[in-house]
């Protein structure tokens, strides 16, 4: 709930009113009119020149953008200009619908996301069990009598990959209703301290342990597949690749005990509903997708895949449907590397050897949108010398930051307060199913542009079409395109409609908003123009303000699956070969130390810590480790230490903490704000360290989801 004056921010705060949140808010929420006021923040296109940036003006910019982009495409091909895409993104509308046309425009293979970042695992496993990538089932928190948590702390997060305002109050009722939540993480977080049990676990051996949970299941003759049974295939597939892991043999591997890992199987499967949830923890490792997949093998051995209290599928009111002929990964690889294009994606983790190694289809250009990959990425400082090697670099983002400070033009975006807003990416994810729209808050700055008009003229210079382009022309021809594509589908409610009639029915002038109101009345609760009168559409939720409760998650097994059989996968081929990288070794190089991440409810990866609220208070970015530990290598809490990894070293201030499993240490993801041209007055006075120098090129090779957890280091004072 926003309150303005005079077209400024007076005060925000929960809405009490909202069919979700029920007026819970998370503190990067209520910062967002320091945010809108930054005066850091980009408002002006800028043009470097003789290495410092000048402003421009738009008509300036593109057409700088064009005489680069449009001759290096001309002579090296498409492929020669890169794509890189940040978390931002899925908060804006422009970002989840133009971001798209940009890409095929460009016809880059090329593409690269925060998604490898962190969670592409679950992408790769749900795409070879349910068909889709995007058919991700997420824990019916709200239901569930037992919560086995892995590698995240929703605490902080307030959850990543299950959609749900205020988790801690989630959690505290499944307490208080009689139920059960168990942690497993290597250090004690904000979520393990307030759950019932909280194991610690070696880093990186989440897939070990629950390989040994589904071997308890079938050694114990635990197996229930529930009401979804007669679509599960792959059963005894799992079973045989299970026996290779009983507790026994993998205690040692994961440090949780034989009789621990076989009573937490007991316990799922004794639950009357009962979820397993992993994320970040669970998927930044050399086996993510592994333990994606095994997540999703226990919660349906236990009865729980698509069932009230368990793992469901939720039904966003934009959702199309899906084709029923499943989904691969490897169309292409990458040029260094040979690494398999996954959901359209290379791994970012090879995004620097792309741009220095020479040869056809060397990356000579880059374009990124609201991402700052330069801290959020792997070997990041390998990254922050590669890109001073490209020719040419466009930025569409905020700020100039660790990333931007290399680009020859930066076009800003408008703020979270100056555009509308819809959730098309958290809408998949959620765990109740909703619908909500914000208009913008405050009026467009002077001289500002849309962000999807940025991305459409930018889609416009790549595909020749110039910098002067109708863009009113374009994206008609793009919503008319859209528009055939679904009344094409005999899948969809508007099967064989008049195209022309639909268009001229839907309402927005243009842009996102069309394409809006379009996806919710031809989605599972719409109006289908005409259809049902009472059902959604942008009018109907621009009159409901505090949004529109859709009901709980229901059943969807099997319409909900893209399968080509129908059926859940349970064994996919490539995952279950996989199962051979579990080699039982167990001791970490580098002294016998292993660095894994962190969370802060008050940070959002590296792109809002120049909020002078967010940021102030003690010192965040710092290194815990367990006072055994300390003593043994001489550390104090008033010390700094120096962290070593095979890739780079970083000195950070010391925290002591009993919260840290003994042989782990922990830094926060983000931080490293002290380079030089960036403009970011509050980040660069706490500036912290930059923990993606400590990690290396290592990926899981499923998915090319970069390892940012587990990784063997030296620590010593500095």
């Amino acid at each position: 709930e926003v309150a303005v004056r005079n077209d400024a921010v007076v005060r925000i705060r929960g809405d009490r009113d909202d069919v979700f949140s029920r007026g819970f808010i998370c503190p990067k929420g209520s910062t967002l009119k320091q945010l809108d006021a930054d005066p850091d923040r980009v408002r002006r296109p800028l043009i470097k020149r003789d290495g410092r940036f000048e402003p421009a003006t738009w008509d300036e910019a593109f057409a700088h953008i064009a005489d680069q982009l449009v001759p290096l495409i001309a002579a090296h091909g498409p492929n020669a200009v890169a794509v890189y895409l940040g978390n931002p993104n899925v908060h804006t509308m422009s970002g989840t619908l133009y971001n798209r046309l940009l890409i095929r425009a460009l016809r880059s293979r090329n593409l690269y996301s925060a998604s490898t970042v962190d969670q592409m695992p679950k992408h790769v496993s749900s795409g070879l069990m349910f068909g889709h990538p995007d058919i991700i089932p997420v824990p019916d928190i709200d239901r569930t009598d037992y919560l086995l948590i892995l590698g995240a702390n929703p605490r902080a997060s307030n959850g990543s990959l299950a959609t749900a305002p205020d988790w801690p109050g989630r959690l505290d009722a499944i307490q208080t209703r009689g139920g059960r939540v168990v942690v497993v993480d290597p250090r004690r977080t904000r979520t393990a301290r307030a759950a019932d049990e909280h194991l610690f676990i070696q880093p990186g051996t989440d897939a070990y342990l629950l390989a040994a949970l589904v071997h308890v299941l079938f050694d114990e003759g635990l197996v229930d597949l529930g009401p979804a049974g007669d679509r599960i295939s792959g059963v005894d597939e799992v079973a045989a690749a299970a026996e290779a892991f009983p507790p026994e043999r993998v205690a040692a591997t994961c440090a949780i005990d034989a009789a621990s890992i076989r009573r937490l199987a007991r316990e799922l499967a004794a639950a009357e509903s009962a979820a397993v949830y992993g994320r970040i923890g669970t998927h930044t490792v050399r086996f993510g997708s592994l333990a994606a997949w095994l997540v999703d093998v226990l919660n349906t051995l236990t009865g729980n895949l698509d069932r009230p209290g368990g793992a469901m599928f939720p039904r966003a009111a934009h959702e199309q449907p899906r084709p029923k002929r499943g989904w691969t990964t490897g169309r292409w690889t990458s040029r260094v590397g040979g690494h398999p294009e996954v959901r359209g994606e290379l791994p970012v983790a090879g995004l620097a050897d792309e741009i220095t190694t020479p040869g056809d289809d060397k990356v000579c250009a880059l374009i990124t949108v609201a991402g700052n990959p330069v801290l959020s990425t792997p070997h990041s400082n390998r990254l922050d010398a590669a890109l001073d090697q490209l020719d040419f670099m466009v930025s569409v983002d905020i700020y100039r930051n660790e990333t931007t400070r290399h680009a020859d033009v930066i076009l800003p975006a408008p703020p979270a307060l100056r555009r509308p807003h819809y959730d098309f990416a958290f809408g998949t994810l959620a765990v109740r199913n909703v619908a909500n729209y914000s208009p913008a808050v405050l009026s467009s700055e002077l001289g500002a542009e849309p962000e999807w008009r940025t991305l459409l003229r930018l889609a416009a210079v790549v595909s020749g079409m110039g910098p002067d382009a109708d863009l009113r022309q374009f994206d008609d021809m793009v919503f008319a395109a859209l528009v055939e594509r679904t009344i094409g589908d005999p899948a969809s409610v508007i099967h064989g409609r008049n195209g022309d009639e639909i268009i001229a029915a839907t309402k927005g002038d243009c842009g996102p908003e069309r394409m809006l109101d379009f996806l919710l009345r031809a989605g599972p609760y719409g109006e289908g123009y005409g259809r049902d009168p009472k059902g959604l559409s942008l009018e109907l939720l621009r009159s409901r303000p505090h949004g529109i409760d859709l009901g709980p998650l229901q059943p969807r097994i099997p319409e909900v699956l893209a399968t080509p059989s129908g059926n859940v996968e349970l064994a996919p081929e490539a995952l279950v070969a996989d199962l051979a990288r579990l080699d039982f070794g167990t001791a970490p190089r580098n002294g016998g130390m292993v660095l894994i991440g962190r969370r802060h409810l008050r940070s959002n990866n590296s792109w809002m810590h120049n909020v002078d609220v967010l940021v102030k208070g003690k010192e965040r970015c710092t290194l815990q480790i367990n006072p055994a530990d300390a003593e043994r290598l001489g550390l104090t809490s008033a010390g700094t230490a120096r962290v070593t990894s095979a890739a780079g070293s970083v000195a950070a201030p010391i925290e002591i903490s009993a919260d840290i499993m003994p042989g782990v240490v922990s830094l926060p993801h983000g931080w490293g704000h002290d380079l030089p041209g960036i403009d970011l007055t509050v980040a660069s006075r706490r500036p912290g360290v930059n923990s993606n120098i400590l990690s290396g090129d290592e990926i899981d090779p499923l998915s090319g989801n970069a390892v940012l957890n587990g990784i063997p280091v030296e620590v010593a004072p500095a």
